[in-house]
């Protein structure tokens, strides 16, 4: 992509192992991941690119990953926003959220996320305690970042449904099932959300689910099309899931992936301004 167009990176993960450990990455294909990514790894890269904000995205659920983000996105002018954690079922989750934003960066803190896909409740999202912390991330102002899996997408529907307050941020498609071809369920439950006028879609993820070896893009093709087709520009937004990406593709391999797949759509909403519209960035 050429310098002159601005791009805005919704997407991306840091981690210092030495801080703490990053219990999700086990096994041999996560293996490339068991080491630090920072920011000053990211930056060249995404500079290089054409990419000049982005929005750094929790990996774990602990309370202090989300102050150390702030406190990052205070000193690299990289970084636009941060997609933070808190525990939703907390009683005082108001409190807490204003607590974050008092911090130093407490101005950058754009939403909230939780490991949804880790959870073992396909329903987790609808559970009482749940959407009062739902409800209370629409109240201070934040969106809510929905990493899911496929057979959570109904829970995500019946969620939006009822907190319209609330913006609901789908992240990576909602996980499609890529490596297999498949497109049911996932591509009903993915229309069914995105007939929710207060849903957004992330253009990320692709790549890692489908073949980490052997993709290509018309592999990731039918997927881009139904979430092209289903939400539209404006509500489509760009992410590199960097470092995750790289297991099967360089940042700069990834965004020329998205531009190829976004074809004759309009890539300045997609690639800027939905991102900072929804962000507030």
């Amino acid at each position: 992509m050429g310098a002159a167009v601005t791009v805005v990176d919704a997407h991306h993960h840091v981690w210092d192992l030495s801080v703490r450990d990053q219990d999700w990455i086990t096994g041999p294909d996560l293996q490339p991941l068991r080491r630090n990514f920072t920011i000053a790894d990211l930056a060249p890269e995404a500079r290089q690119a054409g990419v000049d904000r982005t929005v750094l995205v929790q990996t774990i659920t602990v309370p202090e990953e989300t102050p150390e983000f702030l406190a990052l996105a205070a000193e690299h002018d990289l970084i636009a926003g941060v997609v933070g954690w808190t525990d939703l079922t907390r009683p005082d989750v108001a409190e807490e959220l204003a607590r974050l934003r008092e911090l130093p960066g407490g101005q950058y803190l754009k939403g909230i996320r939780h490991q949804v896909q880790g959870e073992p409740d396909p329903e987790w999202l609808l559970r009482a305690e749940v959407r009062r912390g739902l409800a209370a991330v629409a109240d201070t102002g934040l969106v809510y970042d929905l990493v899911v899996l496929p057979d959570q997408l109904p829970a995500c529907v019946k969620a939006a449904e009822a907190l319209p307050q609330l913006t609901f941020v789908l992240d990576h498609l909602g996980k499609p099932p890529i490596a297999s071809g498949e497109r049911e369920p996932w591509e009903t439950a993915v229309r069914s959300l995105a007939a929710l006028s207060n849903t957004v879609c992330k253009f990320s993820g692709m790549v890692t689910e489908a073949d980490l070896a052997s993709w290509t893009v018309d592999d990731l093709r039918p997927y881009a099309d139904v979430v092209l087709d289903a939400f539209g520009p404006d509500r489509l937004m760009f992410g590199s899931d960097w470092p995750v990406c790289t297991l099967a593709a360089s940042y700069g391999q990834v965004l020329a992936t998205a531009e190829e797949l976004l074809g004759p759509f309009d890539r300045t909403r997609i690639f800027e301004t939905t991102a900072t519209r929804i962000y507030d960035l």
